[in-house]
């Protein structure tokens, strides 16, 4: 699940899933930093924390990505320990579960099986360089 990034947008991630015969659900508003609606923001990302609950439960999945959930328990939308507590209820055994952003609770870290920590040390866009096709979308 996309939890920020809006439906129509063409994003390279979502481009290789779909080529890859994977499906990706989208329920963002295209959030960024600078967005002035919030709460339309929130109520897509928890419409989209439904979704990713059905599709958890399914057992149509061995594999569940929820790309950029971080968010949703950082900005208070979520409450980290009621998140846990479904999920330990109601995830599937053998079902893995990918939880990607910034700022994951410790709770959640100490929930994971593994947790990996991203730092960008140098970046070309910094330098002035623009996305390019293929390597940040």
């Amino acid at each position: 699940g996309e939890f920020l990034k809006h439906e129509g947008g063409q994003w390279g991630e979502i481009r290789a899933l779909a080529k890859l015969g994977l499906v990706a659900v989208k329920t963002g508003d295209g959030w960024t930093w600078t967005s002035k609606d919030i709460d339309e923001t929130e109520a897509r990302a928890l419409h989209g924390w439904e979704i990713a609950k059905e599709k958890i439960t399914s057992g149509a999945y061995d594999l569940v990505v929820l790309d950029e959930f971080t968010y949703l328990m950082d900005f208070g939308w979520l409450d980290t320990d009621e998140v846990l507590a479904w999920l330990r209820a109601n995830k599937p055994e053998a079902l893995h579960l990918i939880i990607t952003g910034r700022g994951a609770p410790e709770a959640l870290i100490d929930y994971a099986d593994t947790v990996t920590h991203m730092t960008k040390i140098k970046h070309a866009y910094d330098a002035g360089i623009p996305a390019r096709a293929g390597i940040e979308f």
